[in-house]
């Protein structure tokens, strides 16, 4: 650096303080019968950077320092050493050493004490250590400015600017679904991906939800009594590669029984991503607050509470359905109908009265359908009309659910 105060002090040397990197050579080998014989392998051999038996994988056992400035990820941890030194045969006075660390939103102080230093010597230096955890992308410029008084009572002072990047680590994806049965049950899908050029060693995901719902991880399964990870031992996640977790959400009971059902925007929760790179570097990210738009049902929802996965053809089965009224003020009164189609038929009377039913208030019904069809079934071919009598005003349902119909009679023939 070319420094603009007198020649009477040094300017500060800054360096970024990274974990070191093994050591990689690069073999070089021949065939026996060729003239340099086997002079290249017993090189090899005798290289004390190089793994016994494995010389030509270009392992090494030995540590080397960053020989450059390297990459820095969103979410790591910005280490720099600062050093200045008084190189000059007079001793200098009131020296006050500043980091600033200027981003494109806001400028952060990192300056391990605002204090001044009395005196520097000749050929002594003040050093400082300063760490900062990057919580944004783009261009970054550490800033370090050096003030002091020189032996004639003259106050310098002068700056060194030092601009590096902070790249994106992880590309993070999410989804929602709503569960088809029942409740205000949500699932969330996140997808992380490593855009580094690195593995990384996933440490934690986990979904902080928001005081509204309870999670439940559905990344573990359970084996011989202990819940073991659905990757198993491949805890790594390789450059480029995908990675997909599961949270279930439920909304706890307070809210559900005050609003009866969610409505509107809500917001879910927050991811909190922790991994390692290289020898044991820690990053760690987190999502800003997720929000999901809960489905619109109306006035009036219809949802099932229990209905069988398979069922036997025509044989009857049950289901329950749950009816809410998501009206804050009126009450109604309902009447539900039924409509018959070629695959599924049910079993009961048409135009059963329910009765009265409250804002913000539910009713459970048990029915009974039989299946004249066998496969997958999708009741958006079975019609639900729910009939409010105070307003004639009328409600369908289609799509509700899916069944699937088996033979209820296997024959065995040698």
């Amino acid at each position: 650096f070319s420094p603009h105060p007198p020649a009477t002090f040094h300017p500060q040397i800054v360096m970024r303080l990274t974990k070191p990197t093994l050591f990689t050579n690069i073999p070089v080998t021949c065939e026996e019968k060729d003239l340099p014989g086997d002079l290249f392998n017993q090189l090899m051999r005798d290289d004390p950077s190089t793994v016994n038996g494995a010389e030509v994988l270009m392992l090494g056992e030995m540590l080397t320092l960053p020989q450059n400035f390297g990459n820095i990820f969103l979410g790591e941890t910005f280490s720099s050493y600062i050093s200045v030194h008084n190189d000059s045969n007079q001793v200098v006075k009131d020296i006050l050493v500043k980091a600033d660390l200027q981003t494109s939103s806001q400028r952060l102080n990192l300056s391990a004490s605002n204090a001044a230093v009395a005196e520097l010597k000749p050929d002594c230096c003040i050093d400082d250590v300063i760490h900062h955890e990057v919580k944004e992308i783009g261009t970054h410029i550490l800033v370090c400015a050096v003030s002091y008084t020189t032996q004639a009572g003259e106050k310098m002072y002068f700056r060194k600017f030092f601009k590096f990047q902070v790249l994106k680590p992880l590309d993070v994806k999410t989804k929602f679904y709503n569960a088809e049965v029942s409740t205000d049950e949500v699932f969330l899908e996140a997808q992380i991906q490593n855009i580094t050029t690195s593995p990384m060693f996933m440490e934690k995901v986990s979904l902080e939800p928001s005081i509204m719902y309870n999670v439940t991880e559905l990344n573990s399964v359970s084996q011989a009594g202990e819940c073991v990870s659905t990757f198993r031992s491949r805890a790594y996640l390789q450059p480029m590669d995908t990675r997909q977790y599961l949270y279930c959400l439920k909304p706890k009971k307070e809210f559900a029984e005050k609003a009866g059902i969610i409505k509107g925007v809500t917001v879910i929760g927050k991811l909190d991503i922790v991994w390692k790179t290289n020898l044991g570097e820690r990053g760690r990210l987190q999502t800003s607050q997720l929000q999901r738009m809960a489905p619109g049902y109306g006035d009036v929802r219809l949802s099932l509470e229990a209905i069988p996965d398979t069922v036997n053809l025509e044989e009857p089965f049950h289901i329950t359905c749950k009816i809410t009224n998501c009206s804050s003020e009126r009450t109604m009164d309902l009447v539900l109908e039924m409509c018959n189609t070629n695959s599924i038929h049910w079993c009961g009377i048409s135009g059963r009265q329910l009765g009265k039913l409250h804002p913000s208030s539910s009713l459970c019904l048990a029915l009974t359908l039989i299946s004249s069809v066998q496969g997958l079934q999708i009741w958006g071919l079975l019609t639900y009309k729910l009939t409010d009598t105070f307003l004639k005003r009328t409600y369908e349902y289609d799509d509700i659910a899916q069944v699937c119909v088996v033979s209820s009679a296997i024959k065995v023939e040698s």
